[in-house]
């Protein structure tokens, strides 16, 4: 394990350690629940990347979608699987950082969230590469994190706008998707202690042709 990816590990396994609730709540993202009720979303197989302590891969797994999800934190993971067996749900969850993690050859998934990560624009690039070239044919790439408008308004989300979104980079790794919506602008949030307030966010869909 590379240094940097070390370092992210024990950082967020500190964080989720002191926490005496969710760092997010226990609610499923609202940009994920909003295109999970879209007419024309019929995924039976999704990928959650940065899946933190769990809310949304057990949510869509209450759904009935069978769910694999992956995060840097092994301490958020071990929540996350708690929260699985409180909510009588089973998800395939994995501690792995995304700097390095490939899923295995051939597999596929219908749907990838990328929901609130926050890393390099580098770690970002090749995530959202990864799950571009995951989906199978029709699939769904779902992304929601903050914007680079989001750097003037702090409290809430990095200090370092290299770990900021544009809609510039998403339009870019989704090369050969057909863009389903892409949005920036302003929301306010209520997902925890860490997401709560006004923010600036982009969100992002796109399919896989086929």
């Amino acid at each position: 394990m590379k240094l940097e990816e070390s370092s992210s590990a024990a950082r967020w396994d500190k964080r989720y350690r002191a926490a005496s609730e969710p760092l997010f709540g226990e609610a499923p993202n609202e940009y994920l629940r909003m295109i999970s009720a879209r007419s024309d979303f019929t995924a039976r197989r999704v990928l959650c990347l940065a899946d933190g302590d769990g809310r949304n891969g057990a949510w869509l797994a209450e759904q009935g979608r069978e769910v694999t999800a992956v995060d840097v934190s092994a301490v958020a993971v071990e929540r996350a699987l708690h929260l699985d067996r409180r909510r009588g749900v089973t998800v395939k969850r994995l501690v792995a950082d995304l700097a390095d993690w490939t899923p295995p050859a051939g597999e596929v998934w219908d749907a990838v969230f990328v929901i609130y990560l926050q890393g390099t624009k580098a770690l970002r690039l090749r995530s959202l590469k990864m799950a571009t070239a995951a989906l199978a044919p029709g699939g769904w790439l779902v992304v929601e994190g903050f914007s680079k408008a989001q750097a003037a308004r702090p409290g809430i989300g990095p200090d370092d706008a290299d770990r900021l979104y544009d809609l510039e980079e998403l339009h870019a790794a989704a090369s050969g998707l057909e863009v389903v919506e892409a949005l920036a602008g302003r929301v306010r949030l209520d997902e925890g202690p860490r997401h709560s307030g006004e923010a600036e966010v982009v969100r992002f869909a796109a399919r896989r042709l086929g």
